[in-house]
């Protein structure tokens, strides 16, 4: 890839995002890395420009702040730095019950996992469409496909992200724009810790985020579509299909228990 064509990756400072940040480095793809952290996210840029023949640029910007995304896309115009891959990854949770978690966190995480992905993908995917290339590679989550009590609003969030994701999928299709819905189950990043996520017996379960996105860009590649990058996590969905919704809930709450 050449050019003054970019990835743009959200939440790039760590976990899938870094990894994501990577290989598409080793690609040869020039990078846009978007995080809070303005430290990691330098660090990042200057490491991959410095390993690979690549431009990496970083831009420090909360996206859960109104008008956030509207400023990144100033930015991206007036700089003449042309998306040719948005990786929607930026996200987090909080698991407590519903009334303990404080509204104006519930209000961030909604502004984060859905408003910040609605505002950058109806900006920068018209100009993919006007070049007929391009591709979206969004982040959502295995708890999408039900609801998951002690993370009422974050799987709410999820679902809405996925199913926007392949909605959006099929009005793309003709216009050479690929679009991949990504739904990892339990990862091994600082999701779980940061957000006081019990120990349940899923932790020895992770998958790397490493093989995440390698099963994503494989399925850009390939022309997009929904990827659930791990077995188990396609069987457990396949089979809440034919439970009755009251047991898969019951059974979500308990997995997702609340750590002390």
């Amino acid at each position: 890839m050449s050019g003054r064509n970019f990835a743009l990756i959200t939440g790039a400072s760590s976990g899938i995002g870094a990894s994501f940040a990577r290989a598409l480095a080793a690609r040869g793809q020039n990078l846009v890395l978007v995080a809070r952290s303005t430290d990691k996210v330098r660090a990042l840029a200057q490491e991959l420009s410095r390993d690979h023949p690549v431009e990496a640029l970083s831009y420090s910007i909360d996206l859960s702040l109104p008008g956030s995304p509207a400023r990144l896309a100033e930015w991206l115009q007036k700089d003449q730095l042309d998306i040719c891959l948005l990786v929607n990854n930026a996200g987090f949770g909080a698991q407590d019950k519903f009334l303990k978690v404080p509204l104006e966190l519930q209000a961030q995480m909604v502004r984060l996992n859905i408003q910040a992905v609605l505002d950058l993908s109806w900006l920068l995917i018209p100009a993919m469409v006007a070049r007929r290339a391009g591709g979206v590679i969004n982040v959502s989550s295995a708890v999408s496909f039900q609801p998951i009590p002690n993370m009422a609003t974050y799987s709410a969030t999820k679902a809405f992200f996925t199913s926007f994701s392949m909605a959006l999928a099929h009005e793309l299709e003709g216009t050479g724009v690929r679009v991949v819905t990504l739904c990892p189950g339990t990862t091994r990043t600082n999701f779980f810790d940061s957000g006081g996520f019990s120990q349940g017996g899923f932790r020895r379960a992770m998958q790397e985020p490493s093989a995440v996105v390698a099963k994503a860009l494989k399925a850009l590649d390939r022309g997009g579509g929904l990827v659930l990058p791990r077995k188990l996590d396609r069987l457990m969905i396949f089979v809440e299909r034919f439970l009755p919704r009251r047991w898969v809930v019951l059974a979500a709450g308990e997995l997702f228990q609340r750590q002390d």
